[in-house]
């Protein structure tokens, strides 16, 4: 198969939209990539809650942050660990890498890497950097469903990751 010539449609700091024959899609720019957290600790799975402007409401994520936005050639682990910090307030003894994952393949060449995050310890109160307010929810992980029902009932968007923790249930029905 003959690949058709990338068309760089328009490009802002973090995004590129791009035309590749008859598909149009949009992805990092700069070789930025994005780390995904899973961390556990004592039974508890920490998700944080953020305004997302194109959703125009709250979302419930997984602690998540970008690889190489500031430092080109950042390793996974290293940015990981700083985006729990920061969003958490926690920091793990041990970041392992689990896998790279696509979300939205048909629309999006953005992939994430998922990490597990293990030994944690509470340095502070989390919250994010100046601007983002995010708030953390420590869930435990026999509670994910109800916590993922009743935070929709709320109007909150859950994201596509979290699915991650509910497949237990949704695979038993």
């Amino acid at each position: 198969m003959t690949a058709d010539p990338v068309e760089i449609m328009w490009q802002g700091r973090f995004i590129t939209a791009k035309r590749e024959g008859k598909w149009e899609y949009v992805g990092r720019a700069r070789n930025i990539r994005a780390a995904v957290i899973l961390a556990i600790d004592d039974g508890h799975v920490l998700l944080v809650e953020q305004y997302r402007v194109p959703l125009k409401r709250a979302c419930i994520e997984l602690p998540a942050g970008l690889i190489g936005d500031e430092t080109e050639g950042e390793p996974v682990e290293t940015a990981a660990a700083r985006e729990l910090e920061e969003e958490t307030g926690y920091r793990a003894a041990r970041i392992d890498e689990i896998g790279e994952f696509s979300s939205s393949p048909g629309m999006v060449s953005e992939t994430f890497t998922l990490v597990r995050a293990t030994g944690l310890e509470r340095v502070h109160d989390g919250g994010g950097v100046e601007g983002e307010d995010i708030v953390v929810h420590r869930v435990p992980l026999d509670g994910v469903e109800a916590f993922v029902a009743e935070q929709r009932a709320l109007g909150k968007m859950i994201d596509v990751r979290v699915l991650l923790l509910l497949a237990g249930g949704i695979m038993a029905d």
